[in-house]
């Protein structure tokens, strides 16, 4: 019998003294391990503390199974039933510790991969592998949820499985190899990554290599035969034997007639390709059968004949039994021919086609929330009058408001409670009324037919009862004009019916407008021609003429609210004047069919203009003497126009029974352009007789507008 060998002493040795080193290695390793853990859970509950424990004491053992199970020294001195106990200990605990709940499977959706948005108004979230469905639960609100999580130590290893519509708690296993994998460990200890080399080759009966032959020279010495081809290469390319190849030159004609996939070829002449409009296809008619109702009767086609050449129709559609007779057509040629003489003589234009967004075109406006209060619903009727009301006029303290009516009469009314406080009978029409803008002044001026009358109220104390009979009494008669010579332009009377002064003019007079300091008033008679329009001084009962050439016929005047500027509506054009300086400061062009009315902004920059076919201009004079907007707001004519004397508000009204009313902010920078935002359309009104609301204005404190109607009714709208 062979002898049997026996490893030698050495090698014993040897391997013990690795596997000794190994096993220091993975203790030290599973320590540093245990520690971070500890670190990174230090605070939390009690059952993260006795996680922790667990994972410091318990996982040495079950990690560094293999290595101690490895040891051959140690497994001699073990007894065999102890390590069966203990794997029977350790398996046993193991079970104790797991908290799979695989014995209870709940129904595993299978589904696949489907999107859960489609079961999201569904009763069910999928089906089970018996295809019945599976039931959504019902889920908590938040804070139910957030208290049940604060209750629950166990909250931090909870994750919720959208799939499966349920809550899983993780092992501690799981636990254990998220923590190694966010440390950027191997999941499990089991594995080393720094396991020794093991080579697979056997070399202890090898006494010999492979191969003992020597490197030889050559593989250091440069091949003398690679030299010589090199040289010989050089020398045919120099005599010209051998030849490269040139890049293509591309050609410089192109095809005329291609079609689009050519368009790439024409760009690289300089040429902006533009592909040639597409012919148009046939349709049923062009059918070798078409249906009935394509084909013409005879009728039809004799008509076609009485046509001109260019209206009758190219082609009539007739009908065949097949294909194979149809004959050919005999214009085919002809057509080709024309199609190619178009395409080739006809110049065809690119037209740039920018993709812009009409929403993103829209002015941004603010909200109508924010530029509150404005008036919106109608508050107070003042009800009286038998006829139209043409004119409105406030009171400066805004207690009154006077109205004249084509009844005759003139009434002033009380603002809250809409009381008639007094009634003048005139006799005539009434056209425009204005109230004298001083608070003590209480006067009234009424323009009726060709007179304009000064009417006392009756407001006011007595003190101011006294000044204002003063300067309602006419000493000397007639007036004198600004030469010092009489005119027969205006005469100032009397009017001891009515308790005022009458101004008699020659024309009828359209309009009425105070200046600020409430001493003079300017009359407009459109049919004036070069004595239209009239200023009148009330201390001094004298009248005079504006020192300016009208160009056009005018419509209405205004003074401008700060300023010594006097403005002048044509039915084209604004002009504005200087009336110290008396030279004309600037014409603004209106663009308008027939302007019907005009009023400035109480800064005095800008100006609005109404218009006879329902646009409105805003001018801004430190802009442009042209419109800086024009608003389309009326279907029918505006009958006038008006400014807030505090509130960033202005107005519009129409023959169409509506008030618009705006929002209107100027700004103090100049170089912020002035804000116009549409808030509200105020209805109510009644048409007669074609006529809708005749008059608009604002309260002069209160964000309140007052309009006169056709229908007799002057309504109070609030915010």
């Amino acid at each position: 019998m062979a002898k049997r060998e026996t490893p030698p002493l050495d090698s014993l040795n040897k391997k013990k003294k690795e596997k000794e080193k190994k096993m220091e290695e993975s203790t030290k390793h599973q320590q540093e391990e245990n520690v971070d853990d500890k670190q990174l859970h230090q605070g939390s509950s009690g059952d993260e503390e006795e996680l922790t424990e667990s994972e410091s004491d318990g996982p040495v053992l079950s990690e560094d199974e293999d290595y101690v199970s490895a040891d051959g020294d140690d497994s001699l001195h073990n007894d065999p039933s102890e390590e069966n106990e203990g794997g029977s200990s350790e398996s046993h605990q193991g079970i104790e510790e797991s908290d799979s709940s695989e014995d209870e499977v709940a129904p595993r959706n299978t589904i696949g991969d489907v999107p859960l948005e489609w079961y999201k108004d569904e009763e069910h979230v999928g089906y089970d592998i018996a295809g019945k469905k599976i039931k959504k639960k019902v889920r908590q609100d938040k804070l139910d949820s957030f208290l049940a999580s604060a209750d629950d130590s166990k909250n931090w290893r909870k994750i919720y499985d959208e799939y499966n519509d349920e809550e899983v708690e993780l092992t501690k296993r799981e636990t254990r190899l998220i923590r190694r994998l966010l440390k950027g460990k191997a999941p499990h200890a089991e594995f080393d990554p720094y396991a020794p080399y093991v080579d697979w080759f056997k070399w202890d009966d090898a006494k010999h290599p492979l191969s003992n032959a020597p490197e030889p020279k050559r593989r250091f010495i440069p091949s003398k035969w690679e030299s010589k081809k090199v040289v010989e290469y050089v020398r045919a390319i120099r005599k010209g034997l051998i030849k490269f190849d040139k890049p293509k030159e591309e050609p410089r004609v192109y095809h005329l007639w291609g079609d689009d996939s050519s368009s790439t070829e024409k760009a690289g002449h300089g040429l902006a390709y533009i592909p040639a409009p597409k012919s148009k296809l046939p349709g049923h008619e062009e059918s070798y059968n078409p249906s009935l109702e394509y084909i013409p009767t005879q009728e039809e086609i004799n008509s076609y004949q009485l046509m001109y050449e260019e209206d009758r129709p190219k082609f009539i559609p007739r009908r065949f039994l097949s294909l194979r007779s149809v004959p050919a057509y005999e214009n085919a040629v002809k057509e080709s021919f024309d199609r190619c003489l178009d395409l080739y003589l006809c110049p065809r234009a690119r037209k740039k086609r920018i993709n812009i967004d009409p929403e993103s075109l829209k002015p941004k406006l603010p909200s109508r929330k924010d530029l509150k209060p404005y008036p919106v619903t109608c508050y107070l009727e003042y009800k009286g009058h038998k006829g139209a009301v043409m004119s409105i006029a406030t009171e400066a303290s805004g207690q009154w408001i006077a109205s004249g009516s084509i009844d005759g009469s003139v009434r002033v009314w009380e603002v809250e409670t809409g009381r008639c406080r007094r009634v003048w009978e005139i006799g005539e029409a009434v056209h425009y009324v204005a109230w004298n803008p001083l608070p003590g002044l209480h006067i009234l001026a009424v323009s009726s037919g060709q007179d304009v009358l000064l009417l006392n109220t009756g407001l006011g104390n007595d003190e101011e009862q006294k000044n204002i009979e003063q300067l309602l009494r006419i000493e000397t008669p007639g007036s004198m004009d600004d030469t010092g010579n009489t005119t027969s332009i205006v005469s100032w009377v009397q009017d001891d019916k009515h308790g005022g002064i009458r101004l008699k003019h020659f024309k009828t007079v359209s309009s009425v407008e105070w200046h600020r300091k409430g001493d003079y008033l300017s009359t407009v008679m459109p049919a004036g021609e070069s004595r239209a329009i009239l200023i009148h001084q009330l201390s001094k009962k004298l009248t005079q003429r504006i020192p300016f050439k009208l160009h056009g016929l005018p419509v209405s005047s205004i003074f401008h609210p700060t300023r010594s500027i006097f403005f002048i509506s044509t039915k084209k054009n604004v002009r504005v004047y200087d009336l110290l300086k008396q030279k004309l400061v600037k014409k603004l062009e209106t663009g308008l069919r027939e302007v019907s009315s005009i009023a400035v902004h109480p800064a005095g920059d800008n100006v609005i203009v109404g218009s006879r076919e329902g646009k409105l201009c805003w001018f801004d004079m430190d802009l442009s003497s042209q419109p800086y907007r024009i608003l389309k707001c009326h279907p029918k004519d505006i009958t006038n126009v008006a400014f807030h004397h505090s509130y960033p508000l202005f107005a519009t009204c129409s023959d169409d029974c509506t008030a618009y009313v705006f929002h209107g902010m100027v700004y103090s920078d100049l170089n912020q352009n002035p804000l116009i935002v549409p808030l509200e359309i105020l209805r109510g009104h009644s048409s007669t007789n074609g006529r809708g609301v005749m008059d608009c204005k604002f309260h002069p404190r209160q964000p309140w507008l007052f309009t006169a109607g056709a229908d007799s009714v002057i309504k109070l709208y609030c915010h």
